[in-house]
């Protein structure tokens, strides 16, 4: 099926799932129900967005199909920041804390080790982004293992309520922080869809990408920043999602016959539309699961992660 065929077909269902979640069970008081659902909605778009931008993106630099931002360790880092705030502060004292004040925190913490992290880039020919993605899981190995000696340490009432945050949840986003990480995301994929050019003669490797004239250093440089800040925002915004991305970007791949980015990244959005949104659909009305949909969903991408992984997709 031609390119266009298939955005046309996942932008109908997608739009048909929306409308059917919207839609769906809506009934009593509209002015109370709809807005959350609305919000809901704005959430799962807004993660789809950032999510499946940002590891086409980072799989392209790193020539790797079966990597993700979320190897370098910020899944990993956003569940020691909210071990360290219920461990300092008292789960209490978190919840009362303000939400833009509590994303802000998160925010700034994880843009600011992904550029840590990037400056291996600049430290000589010997630094390389295999090296980078290296330090990226064995720093993840770290904060996870301080996060579990916290974790130990805390009080069993407030590691109950810590563990509600390891999860990704489409429930409790504030309003306010949804409109601030949709202007952060749509201001940051605009670059993204301008570099989808040079993205596709990147993706034909170093020296090739070098030889046609493309500023290797600066593209990749700038690729990894809105990386960065995309997985941040989706991350502070909802929760970790480890595997989506790698989910999205996975069946995007096998879905295009074409693979350049113009038509790669819409449809890998999608893709995690109707995932996100199906998904939380069929859980709630199909099915009636009070279950959160970020661990089928990571369930799921972890069979394509060791699917991949023993197909040998690394490239």
């Amino acid at each position: 099926m031609p390119p266009a065929a298939w955005l046309t077909v996942l932008g109908v269902t997608a739009a048909a799932l929306i409308a059917a979640f919207l839609l769906v069970g809506l009934e009593g008081n509209l002015a109370y129900v709809l807005p959350r659902r609305l919000n809901r909605i704005g959430a799962m778009v807004l993660v789809a967005v950032a999510v499946g931008v940002s590891t086409v993106l980072f799989q392209t630099v790193t020539g790797n199909r079966i990597l993700t931002p979320s190897i370098m360790g910020l899944d990993a880092l956003y569940l020691l920041i909210q071990t360290v705030l219920v461990f300092v502060l008292g789960a209490g004292t978190l919840l009362t804390l303000g939400a833009p004040l509590r994303f802000g925190i998160e925010v700034s913490l994880l843009v600011g080790f992904s550029w840590l992290l990037y400056r291996w880039l600049f430290l000589g020919s010997g630094r390389s982004l295999h090296l980078l993605l290296l330090v990226g899981i064995v720093f993840g190995v770290f904060f996870r293992g301080a996060s579990s000696l916290l974790q130990r340490l805390m009080d069993p009432s407030e590691f109950i309520i810590l563990q509600d945050l390891f999860f990704a949840s489409f429930n409790r986003v504030d309003p306010l922080l949804l409109l601030i990480s949709a202007v952060a995301v749509v201001g940051l994929c605009v670059p993204a869809w301008r570099l989808r050019h040079r993205l596709d003669v990147l993706a034909l490797g170093r020296e090739t990408a070098v030889g046609l004239g493309v500023d290797y250093r600066r593209t990749v440089t700038l690729v990894l920043v809105i990386c960065s800040v995309l997985v941040a925002v989706s991350t502070a915004l909802v929760g970790p999602s480890t595997f989506f991305g790698l989910l999205v970007s996975a069946l995007a791949y096998q879905l295009c016959t074409q693979f350049r980015h113009a038509v790669v990244l819409p449809v890998a959005v999608l893709l995690g539309v109707i995932a996100l949104v199906g998904g939380q659909l069929v859980l709630e009305q199909v099915l009636a699961f009070d279950t959160a949909l970020s661990i089928v969903i990571e369930f799921t991408g972890g069979i394509v992660f060791l699917v991949l992984l023993l197909k040998g997709r690394i490239r």
